[in-house]
């Protein structure tokens, strides 16, 4: 059983916002992931962003380092080489006294970033703990460019399954079951999923697992459980076909939607 840990994710949000607020080159400091979904629980980690000028990226890091090693050792950081919006700098954090769980998920976002990941409709109602002359605006969501980047997301995601779905049953015919069910899960349930969400809440189409317990339907949660836990060939074989159909049915769906 774990042991119990004095730091919580308030000590940790307190310590970083008192300790950066002071530095005239970081303008805006919020919380996103679990709380702004509201579903914060002894097992979320802390999504945490930083808006700074362009050429004090590096600074920054350093300052939130130095914040979060006044409450504790840091056991362990992982930094992303790249993240995949542009003018975004990632790393991870894990501290000595802190729950396993609660990971620092850090973002450092340059003033010019384009996307500072804050449309309520897309990433929830992130809880801004300073934001200096109110430099950094809640945006809306352009319903209209979401359509289109949706529906070239869409063509794409037909021509991936009409080009690849066949390989599951190729490697199924060679007696190959390891990459026969690496293909089923990563292929063809990761393209139905995408497909699910683009039907049920089309903002977090390219979510892929994430949050599904929470925005698809329970019937469709139980459906897609059943699809991934496969006990041998024979069941593989008969899931990979309810996946295909499942997939073709929904894409027709949406296609009857506006």
């Amino acid at each position: 059983m774990e042991r119990k840990h004095k730091l919580s994710r308030e000590a940790i949000i307190h310590t970083l916002a008192g300790s950066l607020k002071t530095l005239d080159f970081v303008h805006a400091f919020y919380e996103g992931g679990a709380v702004a979904f509201d579903r914060v629980d002894e097992w979320s980690d802390l999504d945490l962003y930083f808006v700074v000028d362009d050429d004090r990226v590096a600074d920054t890091f350093q300052a939130v380092e130095k914040a979060l090693e006044s409450l504790s050792p840091i056991k362990q950081k992982y930094s992303v080489p790249q993240s995949g919006w542009p003018g975004i700098f990632q790393a991870f954090y894990k501290l000595e006294k802190a729950s396993e769980y609660l990971i620092i998920d850090l973002a450092v976002l340059q003033l010019s970033c384009p996307d500072k990941l804050l449309e309520p409709e897309i990433h929830g109602n992130n809880v801004f703990h300073f934001n200096k002359n109110n430099m950094v605006k809640l945006p809306r969501l352009d319903k209209k460019a979401f359509a289109e980047k949706l529906e070239v997301r869409l063509e794409r995601l037909r021509a991936k399954f009409d080009m690849f779905s066949g390989f599951v049953q190729k490697e199924i015919n060679r007696g190959n079951s390891l990459e026969a069910i690496d293909l089923y899960h990563n292929l063809i349930l990761g393209m139905l999923v995408e497909a699910l969400r683009v039907k049920h809440n089309p903002v977090h189409y390219d979510f892929k697992m994430r949050y599904v317990h929470y925005e698809l339907p329970p019937e469709v949660v139980k459906k897609l459980a059943n699809l991934h836990f496969v006990r041998n060939m024979e069941d593989l074989q008969e899931k990979y076909h309810v996946a295909r159909e499942w997939f073709c049915k929904t894409m027709s769906e949406i296609d009857g939607k506006q």
